[in-house]
């Protein structure tokens, strides 16, 4: 539901997939929302504001949050969904992969949670929701960087929740699992089938089953530090 005035929202890695779906579910109740891009800004008008940024760069984060800032004033939702992956085999994977994976997935994050937190602290309202994976939960063969990076998501929310405390700004995490994305349509039949095989629902989850997750997170007060699975029940008993 659209609040009585329009909130403004900050969607990192919003111009395509989980990201878009995301910025489209708080455009369409109302919002005034910034996404964020790396290499590709999102195709056509869709009616929010695009900036480019890298989140491994500090002064491209500020530089973000002025511009959403100027266009929509302080910035009190905040959606750290901006990722990449580098999957090969721990034997296999160079320190450079899974730097670069911890510095977008998880310190990333950081970068972009700290600079909402200071314009949330003088609105003296915020809603973060970091967008993790169901690999923080039960891990992943070739995912041993993805998965600390994601798992990490977890213990940053569940900090932060406790130092924010009274004030009214909560942390929470998103845990995607099998999502119908063009990464996941590039999977070999086999490998889909096995997917599938461990999802109660039996089909993967829309990006815009994720985006109503993130859309009830931002408007619940009272969830704090929570981890909600998107994943058709594939991560029951983890």
């Amino acid at each position: 539901m659209a609040e009585a005035t329009p909130r403004s929202v900050l969607v990192t890695g919003g111009n395509k997939g989980i990201g878009l779906a995301i910025a489209r579910r708080f455009l369409a109740a109302g919002d005034l929302v910034t996404v964020t891009y790396r290499s590709e800004a999102p195709a056509g008008d869709e009616g929010f504001l695009s900036v480019r940024c890298d989140v491994t760069d500090a002064q491209e984060v500020d530089q973000a949050f002025k511009e959403a800032e100027a266009a929509h004033g302080p910035v009190t939702v905040l959606v750290a969904n901006a990722g990449t992956s580098q999957d090969r085999l721990l034997v296999r994977m160079s320190e450079a992969d899974f730097t670069s994976v911890i510095d977008t997935n998880l310190t990333g994050a950081f970068r972009v949670a700290r600079r909402a937190v200071r314009g949330m602290l003088r609105e003296r309202h915020g809603r973060i929701v970091l967008i993790s994976s169901t690999a923080a939960l039960h891990g992943h063969p070739g995912q041993t960087n993805y998965a600390a990076a994601k798992a990490g998501l977890v213990g940053f929310a569940r900090s932060l929740t406790q130092e924010l405390g009274p004030r009214d700004i909560t942390c929470n995490v998103v845990a995607p699992g099998l999502i119908e994305t063009d990464m996941t349509r590039a999977l070999t039949e086999e490998q889909r089938k096995e997917l599938l095989r461990q999802t109660p629902a039996g089909r993967p989850a829309h990006p815009e089953e994720v985006a109503d997750a993130v859309a009830f997170l931002a408007g619940a007060g009272s969830v704090r530090g929570a981890v909600i699975p998107v994943d058709g029940g594939a991560g029951l008993g983890h």
